[in-house]
């Protein structure tokens, strides 16, 4: 449902591309004399990245300040002990926010622990931690985006947990009018079964142009960890995801994809009709709905729309890399993946202008792609490296685009996907590797560095840097995008200087940036809540969720192409037009690409955050959904155009997490006369050390309860090291939470729910019985 991204170490001295500058810095030592002080009032001014710093790694804030004189911080502890001191660097006007500002660096800091805040003058920051659980954490909610995502599928509960389990959307089921003979939109003569799929953002269209990038960068992550040396293939292998898949001894993350591949070889035009071998470029309703509108609820027609230049490469593209990757896994599927590409390609060189017209934009994004060069770019390499065949080669090697040219400040995105084919020939060995193989790395390396410069001019440094300073669709996605590249030149050149890049990136999205906003859904103290999504519409609808951990917003677009935008944010800056409402779709909606770069980005980070140095750390927030503050009095009626997102190359897996979400209900009646509730145990995550779950409380009574209260006992000596949505002691093993003042107050038969990190070792069994006491 979008449209085009665009309207067109040394710890202690950080001699590092993001240095700060000389500004005096103290550890408090052994020997310093601790003492805890009163933690002042949170302000405003104070950005930090509000989710985890990890140790041993830089660690900076922005500090929004005209003062010209260096000003005097302080890191607090859990305790509200200063345990570390010293001086901001002045600055000075940033123009992507339009804030004067100072840096702190704390990078010397090295110790661990959760609940830290900064200080300056009379106001501290939102809190944080030192550790490594969220980064090993977020990936898997990352990727847990595109189960719920699924197309022609029930979403169930035990994997993705209650609040969002679903009926299959598009199957059928009145009043869908299903994918299973789909006719095109200017009538082809033929009908299509394309059930399956991811739906592409928050309405119900499913894109192949967008779908192929998407697939290809989570395939990437697998294809990435094995060509990497000291990367971790099983990271995200057999049992390592919630998806009904696991077990099936096929790693976790090539099943996701799969779903998405095989409903793309199936938008391939049949064998004797016009434009045979062609991709259509989408499927979707004849008209845009309104929201909310859960999946298997919408009424719509669904229609093909006419096959493009640029869907078939990108269907040649992932499907190629589909043959290689699946060759050893299911011999068959990687034929019939072949088969699919090399027709693709050719049909795509014997039609190489089609087009999506701009007028085929009701129900669904237009996907205007005029310029297909870097689409041939890709496809060629990603043919040429499972084949080795002359023809690709030579189609690779004649490109303008050949090795490295396609890197821009700007970053890729599902319309400018020619560094997905540079990843591919930098990782993955072919037959011009020993030829231009360092050179294609160096300008990986090169590449970064030029990015890393860009970074350094910023207040609230992001590897972006669009040509007129101003901000465009999904531009999180075009953000984390470079930061793949600067990823892959830190895995080409072992360089630490990449490394910080990376992590400083992922600093701004979880919260150092001008609007003190984490992106990531369920991250930090201030996350997204209400993105754009026909069914995480909590804002419009109390009985629906708001969406899971893990879901990246679009983020700032100085476009602000809908009306909700127009009206709040007229006249701001580029890093400041954004707002966390489900109805402003140009700068909050969700989508498959900028979640796969996520993916990538985050698997990363977890392989490259370091192991755990505290005795059990604490991931960052994860919240489950609970109210939204400031609800929309009435569901949006009309429909609103959804953004469209950029590709990025696919990164790393991250350490092999611990098999994936179990659901372990335990109802247990309450024992109050006159009044009942229950409540249900789910691991809905986990990962070496560390989990999260989720707890459901129902009202099994005929009355409305004001209050309760929920026990259990770990069996295994699990902790909790952070929980929300609810309030808790503990005795020993013993747990008990009581709701909260908005969430305890349920109708007969309403439900609500709370959450929790963890941590474990040895068997994570569930508690065999909670007891849920009504007030």
């Amino acid at each position: 449902m979008k449209k085009p991204g665009w309207t067109r170490r040394p710890r202690a001295a950080l001699s590092l591309a993001l240095a700060v500058g000389a500004a005096s810095f103290a550890v408090v030592t052994a020997t310093s004399p601790v003492h805890a002080v009163t933690r002042p009032p949170l302000g405003q001014n104070i950005k930090v990245n509000q989710v985890a710093y990890a140790p041993g790694m830089a660690k900076q804030a922005t500090v929004v300040s005209s003062s010209t004189s260096p000003l005097t911080w302080s890191l607090l502890n859990d305790a509200d002990q200063v345990v570390a001191t010293g001086t901001t660097t002045v600055f000075g006007q940033d123009a992507p926010s339009g804030d004067a500002v100072h840096k702190i660096d704390f990078s010397s800091y090295t110790g661990t622990g959760t609940n830290f805040v900064l200080t300056v003058g009379n106001e501290s920051s939102r809190p944080f931690d030192v550790s490594v659980g969220a980064w090993k954490k977020l990936p898997y909610d990352a990727l847990a985006f595109f189960y719920h995502q699924r197309s022609g599928i029930a979403i169930e509960g035990q994997y993705a947990g209650s609040q969002y389990a679903r009926p299959a959307g598009h199957v059928n089921v009145s009043p869908n009018q299903g994918d299973n003979a789909v006719p095109c939109r200017t009538s082809c003569g033929y009908t299509l079964d394309v059930r399956g799929g991811w739906y592409d953002a928050g309405d119900h269209g499913k894109y192949v142009v967008n779908g192929g990038m998407s697939a290809w960068q989570l395939v990437n992550i697998y294809e990435r960890a094995k060509n990497v040396p000291g990367a971790d293939p099983a990271a995200f292998g057999d049992g390592t995801m919630a998806i009904p898949e696991r077990g099936n001894g096929v790693p976790d993350i090539l099943d996701e994809a799969r779903w998405e591949i095989d409903f793309m070889l199936k938008m391939q035009v049949p064998d004797g009709r016009p434009l045979a071998g062609m991709a259509h470029a989408k499927i979707h309703d004849q008209a845009w709905t309104g929201l909310p509108l859960r999946p298997d609820q919408d009424p719509q027609p669904r229609l093909l729309s006419a096959p493009t230049t640029a869907a078939t490469l990108n269907l040649a593209a992932s499907a190629a890399q589909c043959a290689r990757v699946w060759a050893s896994i299911d011999a068959a599927f990687s034929s019939r993946c072949l088969t699919a590409a090399e027709k693709a390609y050719a049909a795509a060189k014997a039609n190489p202008s089609v087009i999506a017209p701009s007028s085929d934009d009701q129900g669904g994004g237009s996907y205007v792609d005029t310029k297909v060069t870097d689409e041939f770019y890709w496809a060629a390499a990603e043919l040429y490296v499972t084949t080795g065949k002359q023809t690709y080669r030579d189609d690779l090697t004649g490109s303008s685009l050949y090795y490295g040219r396609s890197f821009t400040n700007e970053g890729a995105q599902w319309s400018e996907v020619g560094s997905l084919g540079d990843i591919t020939l930098a990782l993955v060995p072919n037959g011009l590797t020993s030829t231009i193989g360092t050179q294609l790395r160096n300008r990986f390396v090169s590449n970064g560095d030029t990015l890393l410069t860009a970074m350094r001019g910023q207040g609230y440094p992001v590897p972006f840097a669009p040509p007129g300073g101003g901000y465009i669709w999904g531009s999180n996605n075009l953000i984390l995008n470079n930061a793949a590249l600067l990823a892959l030149a830190y895995d080409f050149s072992g360089q630490e200087r990449f490394r910080t890049g990376v992590f400083e990136t992922m600093a701004y999205e979880f919260g150092r940036n001008p609007m003190g906003q984490s992106y990531v859904t369920g991250y930090g103290d201030q996350p997204s809540r209400n993105v754009h999504h026909r069914f995480w519409a909590h804002q419009l609808d109390s009985s629906l969720p708001i969406a899971p951990p893990g879901a990246l917003a679009g983020g700032p677009n100085s476009g602000l192409q809908d009306p909700v935008a127009q009206e709040r944010l007229g006249g701001c800056r580029p890093q400041k037009c954004y707002l966390d409402d489900i109805n402003a779709w140009s700068v909050n909606e969700v989508a498959i690409n900028w979640n796969a770069v996520l993916a990538w980005v985050s698997a990363w980070t977890a392989e490259n955050a370091g192991t755990s140095v505290s005795p059990s750390p604490s991931p960052s927030a994860s919240p489950s959904p609970s109210p939204s503050p400031s609800p929309s009095p009435s569901p949006s009626a009309s429909p609103s155009p959804s953004p469209s997102p950029s590709p990025s190359p696919s990164p790393s897996p991250s350490p092999s997490p611990s098999p994936s979400p179990s659901r372990s209900p335990s109802p247990s009646p309450s024992p109050s006369t006159g009044k009942a509730c229950t409540a249900t145990y789910a691991v809905t995550s986990q990962w070496p050390g560390g989990f999260g779950a989720t707890i459901d409380v129902k009202n099994t009574g005929t009355g409305t309860i004001n209050g309760w209260t929920i026990a259990w006992t770990f069996p295994n000596g699990q902790t909790i090291t952070q929980l929300w949505s609810a309030s808790y002691t503990v005795n020993g093993s013993n747990v008990n939470a009581t709701n909260m003042s908005w969430n305890g107050t349920l109708g007969a038969g309403a439900s609500t729910s709370f959450g929790f990190n963890g941590s474990w070792n040895g068997t994570n069994s569930a508690p065999s019985q909670l007891t849920c006491t009504p007030a």
